[in-house]
């Protein structure tokens, strides 16, 4: 008869599983998501002087309390790249890991090269160009990772399965509609919206949303036991 502390129970099929104690551990990730998505939220309610509709999100770090911004950036890409280790060894996508893998060194860059104050789209600094190019490059990534690893994740996660493809796809569509907004900001048409003369910080954070809450869900999903193949 099992102990209470044993921190694994054996199955009928001779592999192991976690207990409810090992599993709540492994849902780290996940948490550290959702506080770095608090954060953000703060950082927006600290700063009045900007506009959430029209500022995106790394402008902040120049605002009150810009310290949020950063360490709200690095913690998503440990919290991811934790997340994309769960997964190696397993029967995945490639791509898709890979995929996932610049989606969390993307996000970890950009929270270590701060964005310029707002309104210097047209002569960004080294800092910000590397930001820029940091993020360009995980906002690209996280939609063709969740495509991607959709079918081994579901596996894992059955329950979750509807939730994740809906996100997917969400994070997807809202990607592409902030690129044409990004263009807008950097010297293309206009795409100015009532009083805004832009509404990229909204389509930002719509995208980066529905982008946490992939990888929340994705750290659910690798956070229970791998199915292999059998040979």
């Amino acid at each position: 008869m099992l102990t209470q502390t044993e921190s694994f129970s054996r199955q009928g099929s001779g592999r192991t599983t976690r207990t409810a104690p090992g599993r709540r551990l492994a849902l780290w990730p996940a948490a550290a998501v959702a506080a770095s998505a608090a954060a953000i939220v703060a950082a927006d309610l600290v700063n009045p002087a900007y506009s959430p509709v029209t500022e995106v999100i790394s402008r902040y770090v120049n605002g009150n309390h810009g310290w949020l911004i950063t360490a709200a950036l690095l913690t998503i890409g440990v919290a991811s790249a934790a997340s994309t280790a769960r997964l190696r060894g397993t029967d995945v996508c490639r791509t898709g890991r890979v995929a996932l893998v610049v989606w969390a060194a993307g996000v970890f860059v950009a929270g270590i090269f701060p964005a310029d104050p707002p309104g210097l789209w047209g002569q960004p600094s080294p800092a910000d160009m590397v930001h820029g190019m940091a993020a360009t490059l995980a906002f690209v990534a996280l939609p063709l990772a969740a495509l991607l690893l959709h079918r081994r994740l579901a596996a894992r996660w059955a329950g979750g399965a509807a939730l994740l493809r809906v996100v997917s796809r969400f994070s997807l569509i809202s990607t592409a509609v902030l690129v044409v907004f990004l263009g807008d900001v950097m010297g293309g048409p206009s795409l100015s919206i009532g009083g805004f003369p832009t509404v990229v910080g909204l389509v930002e954070r719509i995208a980066f949303g529905a982008d946490l809450l992939w990888v929340a869900l994705a750290a659910v999903a690798v956070s229970r036991p791998a199915t292999r193949r059998t040979r």
